[in-house]
């Protein structure tokens, strides 16, 4: 696989500099690029406002299909958009359930009235989706939703509750995997639905973190509706939907972790410099070796990217995933090291955090989150190396496959 840049793509990287240049200015400017994983909520207002901006200028969903109102850009192309990006310093994106992942999953499995409904505002900037997949006794474990929907005429009606939703309060609408067969067990029976957020029957309780900042949130369910044409693919098929929306997640959608990451990373390194430590050679020699990791996770996500299409998530997959976990775990240690003593006192009031206090408080979960790294281990092992499953841990095991497409 050749990673330089082609000729054609020399053009697309001048014309993606220059519009960065000319935009990122003002407000826009002024956040510094915040906005990422722990800092989610900062300058969400403007940073909102930027996804518009972004939709003006035609840089939003880069690698859909130009019928859905994509750039129909390559992987290439969608590389160089984020390596300007994070150069260019420019905020933290809010739209990347909506476009990343419910998008990809309706242009692949949804009606052409769904697509023309939901697609739009999303290519715009307009709509914000959030994800109803974990509950309080289903995390990793997805097949184990007990959230229903009942159907009643024209609608579905739902109960229950969902955890760890990103954004929720923020968010216009939540594709939701939920039980519609009554008496179904694991994935059978499961339906994806598109539920609208802003009706009686849904309440969303902020959850504060150790970062004392509240993306995640818990949502409840109490007679929630939904309208019957909402149905992602076949009711009762769910499973097979739920899984193509994870595996954007492990695809594409890790290029997105991949610019927040980097843009860490050269925050780490200004200040290694600003304290003058960058020259301890035990720090340096920490540093180069967070920089080889980082610049491995690239390579090593282009490569798997490279034969991507459509939604297949192979196993191999969970060693991305176990990698970046317990690298930007490291990552954040490193950052309270090069911070000295400073990193134990706080920036300002109100608990304000420094970049490297957010990355080491909030990566604490990153090595749960998303399918825990016990799991990644159990799916490498049974389904990358052939080994068979340790019979303590059968249950365990069998709920992995979640991550990798296989019921």
């Amino acid at each position: 696989m050749d990673l330089r840049d082609q000729p054609e793509d020399d053009a697309f990287r001048q014309e993606v500099r220059c519009w960065l240049v000319d935009h990122v200015i003002g407000d826009y400017a002024a956040l510094g690029g915040r906005g990422g994983s722990g800092d989610e909520t900062y300058g969400f207002d403007v940073r909102a406002r930027w996804e518009r901006e972004l939709a003006a200028g035609g840089w939003t969903c880069l690698g859909w299909p130009f019928q859905h109102g994509g750039r129909g850009a390559s992987i290439a192309q969608q590389v160089i958009f984020n390596e300007e990006y994070v150069r260019a310093g420019a905020p933290g994106r809010v739209s990347i359930l909506g476009e990343g992942l419910l998008g990809p999953t309706l242009i692949q499995y949804g009606t052409p009235e769904q697509q023309q409904r939901f697609l739009p505002p999303i290519v715009a900037g307009e709509e914000l989706w959030c994800q109803g997949y974990s509950e309080p006794d289903a995390g990793s474990d997805l097949a184990n939703v007990s959230t229903r929907a009942l159907r009643d005429g024209d609608e579905w009606v739902l109960f229950g509750q969902k955890v760890w939703t990103s954004l929720a309060h923020q968010s216009d609408w939540c594709f939701v995997v939920c039980r519609t067969e009554e008496g179904s067990t694991r994935h059978r029976g499961l339906s994806y639905l598109l539920v609208p957020m802003d009706q009686p029957g849904i309440e969303v309780r902020p959850i504060t973190q150790l970062t004392r900042t509240a993306e995640f949130n818990e949502v409840f369910f109490d007679g929630a509706r939904t309208g019957a044409s909402n149905v992602v693919g076949d009711v009762g098929g769910g499973w097979q939907v739920a899984l193509a929306t994870l595996a954007f997640e492990r695809g594409v959608g890790m290029l997105g972790h991949l610019l927040s990451f980097r843009r860490e990373f050269d925050r780490l390194g200004d200040l290694a410099r600003a304290r003058g430590v960058d020259a301890d050679p035990v720090l340096r020699q920490r540093l180069a070796q967070a920089y080889i990791e980082l610049s491995v996770m690239r390579c090593n996500t282009l490569r798997s990217l490279s034969g991507f299409d459509g939604p297949v998530a192979p196993p191999e997959a969970s060693i991305g995933k176990l990698f970046w976990g317990s690298w930007h775990q490291r990552l954040g240690e490193l950052a309270v090291d090069t911070a000295g003593v400073a990193a134990t006192v706080l920036e300002g009031p109100d608990y304000e955090l420094s970049p490297g206090q957010r990355t080491f408080l909030f990566s604490r979960a990153e090595t749960i989150y998303g399918g825990s790294n016990q799991i990644q281990r159990n799916i490498i092992g049974e389904r990358v190396l052939g080994l068979p499953p340790d019979p303590k841990v059968e249950a365990s095991a069998s709920s992995s496959r979640v991550k990798v497409g296989q019921p």
